[in-house]
């Protein structure tokens, strides 16, 4: 039987139950459009995340090529115990700037080296992975964006996303060198405030073979950069994300409006950021006054860090002036995660994968919109009016979406139970596409949707 070597690339920290999703969806993909056995590698920032996703037997994890610094300055945060707002922690931020300069220069000799067929110590075991692969998957998700189009883009995050930028472009650009075909699995891609943030990305994507992407306004993003890549418009690859429906599950009381609220860290003032959290207290309060609901937070992004959404759930609670009918449920596994998120009548997110896994649900869902991924996905499923923007963000018009939602809750639910299977089959088809010049993969009546 053939085995096909696939390496992915751009793996983000599991602190995040969407980039859960996005790779098991994506290891399923690869598993079921793949004609032969697969034997699966994945570069990323969070080793230790992963290997409690329990990814099938065999597959191999490697460390990204160069760490992208935030990332490590959150992780020596976390040892030593200081804050994000400290001193100490710009002073780690810089030192891992430093460093990550330092790592390209490393990199550059050592692939140079790999090239010519000679040994290497520096990331050694991930350059060999990517040499012996038959093609690089950058995962899905949003690995070539600067900031959210809804936000506005201070310096933190500049600085934050070039040196995300730069990571993944390094890795696309070492895969090419190495004469490895890339592709990009389901992507949302922009906005680009910068024109480094638009250099660094036309860079990394003029250097795929193929791109997928998984909204429209992305779609057009990709086209004003001018990219010559062969390009795919399809879904969000976490439409596919099947728990295992034997895993145990809390009981709700009905009726349930599920919660799953945050933003990204200081990118609001702290001013907006309060009336944010307070205008959705409000809203909550209102809509457990009107239609007698009980309020369930699920927080989706838990870093351990201050204003993460299980702080923000919390702080919002407190507000709420019915907070006995309010709780909120830190769930660990993405199963149950996803299982609790399907029990809900209703949900009210500010984030992007809730929003997705439960409607592949077909859950009714009030999405706050801080980016045009989210607004992409909904408007490509003809549901504009379950949006608000995140400068809308007001309890009156938090209530009135949720009474729309409420009143046409039945055809809400006939639309998704439509779209959903057909986008998840195109979904399918556009990994099978992409994937069939370097890797025998089934014939399209052969797929299946789990």
């Amino acid at each position: 039987m053939s085995v096909s070597n696939i390496m992915v690339i751009h793996v983000g920290h599991m602190s995040n139950k969407g980039t859960q999703a996005l790779l098991k969806s994506d290891d399923c993909l690869v598993r079921q459009v793949v004609d032969g056995s697969v034997s699966l590698s994945v570069s990323t920032t969070d080793i230790e995340g992963v290997k409690q996703l329990n990814l099938p037997e065999g597959t191999q994890l490697f460390p990204t090529l160069i760490d992208v610094p935030y990332i490590l300055t959150d992780r020596l945060a976390k040892e030593m115990r200081f804050s994000r707002k400290s001193i100490l922690y710009k002073v780690f931020s810089l030192f891992s700037l430093f460093l990550m300069f330092v790592e390209t220069f490393l990199l550059i000799l050592s692939v140079s080296l790999v090239r010519i067929g000679l040994p290497t110590l520096y990331r050694k075991k991930t350059l060999e992975a990517v040499a012996k692969s038959d093609v690089v998957v950058s995962c899905s998700d949003e690995n070539f964006k600067e900031t959210a189009s809804m936000l506005p883009l201070n310096m933190y995050w500049a600085v934050t996303w070039w040196t995300m930028l730069f990571e993944r472009m390094m890795e696309v650009t070492v895969a090419r060198f190495l004469r490895k075909p890339v592709v990009m699995f389901p992507n949302s891609v922009g906005p680009f405030k910068t024109q480094i943030g638009r250099l660094l990305s036309r860079i990394a994507l003029n250097n795929f073979d193929s791109i997928i992407i998984r909204d429209s306004v992305s779609y057009t993003t990709v086209e004003e950069l001018g990219i010559s890549p062969r390009k795919t418009l399809t879904s969000d690859a976490a439409l596919l994300f099947s728990p295992d429906r034997s895993v145990p599950v809390r009981t709700f009381a009905s009726p349930s409006i599920g919660v799953c609220i945050g933003v990204y860290s200081q990118s609001l003032s702290q001013a907006d950021f309060k009336k944010f959290m307070d205008e959705i207290a409000e809203a909550l309060d209102n809509v457990v006054e009107l239609y007698g609901f009980n309020v369930y937070f699920f927080p989706h992004y838990i870093s351990g860090f201050e204003n993460d959404d299980l702080e923000v759930s919390k702080i919002v609670l407190s507000r709420m002036r019915h907070s006995e009918r309010a709780f909120v449920h830190k769930i660990d596994s993405l199963d149950e995660f996803k299982l609790s998120l399907e029990k809900m009548d209703l949900l009210l997110s500010s984030k992007m994968h809730p929003m997705v896994l439960g409607m592949s649900g077909y859950v009714p869902t009030v999405c706050i919109a801080y980016d045009h991924k989210q607004t992409g996905f909904l408007k490509d499923l003809r549901l504009e009016e379950c949006l608000i923007d995140l400068e809308n963000v007001k309890s009156e018009v938090i209530v009135s979406k949720i009474s729309y939602v409420l009143d046409h809750r039945e055809d809400i639910g006939n639309l998704l139970k439509a779209e959903i299977p057909i986008r998840q089959r195109g979904v399918f088809k556009a990994v099978r596409d992409a994937l069939n010049p370097y890797v025998k993969t089934r014939r399209e009546n052969a797929l299946s949707i789990a």
